[in-house]
């Protein structure tokens, strides 16, 4: 199907996310602070319509990801992602009803620019469809042991950048494995049909993962400013997705001189998506 359908529902999975995300922080900064890990927390924002919005946001985007994943490689679909803070900020720029000032118009387009770059130079190729499970269970073992450390870590802090920052990237990981995880699922359900695809481990994996990546979301919202969590979970997904797709389903980056512009792309990420955490700490 080339790129064209695995960009177009990465994209839309981006903008879903985004508005989730503006929905789902609106929601969370209204119920009670806690200083340690508390699972009662869903159910107190089960109570407020704002975080339900959000969480049919967070589905719609789950449907465009997994058909993006299904039909493109994970090193193409999972960076595109990135695109999340800006459209976020926007989103909430348009629900508060403020302006964006030009410099982050500016940091806006140097995001964009950057991912352009980096993607076009980087060409991701290759969509295994198989991964044998003894790549698995490394990789498997790796993302829950750093998820862990970093969760810990996190919550030992009180409320705080570092505390929003270890739990953003927890966070992150937890995305890039349920994406992985997903992608693996979409391929059995399309050759072995949904009894395949009810019996597989990946898909309850994937389940799992991804309801972890909810819970620490939320607390990570709650953890600290945005100017911490956001850049740690936009540029983490994309990093670990990056390796996993590399070592999990032998996707192919080009090297070469190709890896200036591509490390010219993620200097412009990098930066534009501190500046936008910057200056959406209270915007969300």
């Amino acid at each position: 199907m080339g790129f064209v359908v695995p960009v177009l529902c990465a994209l839309f999975a981006a903008l879903s996310n985004a508005l989730a995300t503006v929905l789902q922080r609106r929601a969370a900064v209204t119920v009670q602070q806690s200083e340690g890990f508390r699972p009662g927390l869903v159910l107190d924002l089960l109570r407020r319509p704002v975080w339900l919005a959000g969480i049919l946001a967070v589905i719609a985007a789950g449907v465009g990801q997994a058909v993006a994943l299904a039909t493109g490689p994970l090193a193409l679909v999972q960076p595109l992602f990135v695109l999340e803070l800006p459209l976020a900020l926007l989103i909430a720029s348009l629900l508060t009803r403020q302006r964006l000032p030009g410099v982050l118009w500016l940091a806006v387009a140097g995001v964009v620019a950057g991912l352009g770059v980096a993607l076009v130079a980087a060409s991701p190729a290759g969509n295994r469809t198989h991964v044998p499970l003894d790549r698995w269970v490394p990789a498997l073992a790796a993302c829950a042991a750093a998820v862990l450390a970093l969760a810990l870590a996190g919550l030992r802090r009180p409320p705080g950048r570092a505390r929003a920052g270890c739990l953003g990237a927890a966070t992150a990981i937890c995305y890039a494995l349920t994406a992985a995880l997903m992608k693996s699922s979409m391929h059995i359900l399309d050759e072995r049909g949904l009894g395949g695809f009810l019996t597989s481990w990946q898909t309850y994996a994937f389940g799992a993962a991804g309801i972890c990546a909810l819970l620490l979301l939320e607390h990570a919202m709650q953890g600290g400013p945005l100017v911490a969590s956001q850049p740690a979970l936009t540029l983490g997904d994309a990093g670990v997705s990056l390796l996993l797709g590399v070592l999990l389903y032998e996707e192919r980056l080009r090297a070469g001189w190709w890896l200036a512009p591509q490390l010219l792309g993620v200097a412009l990420i990098v930066a534009g998506v501190f500046a936008l955490a910057r200056s959406g700490a209270g915007a969300q």
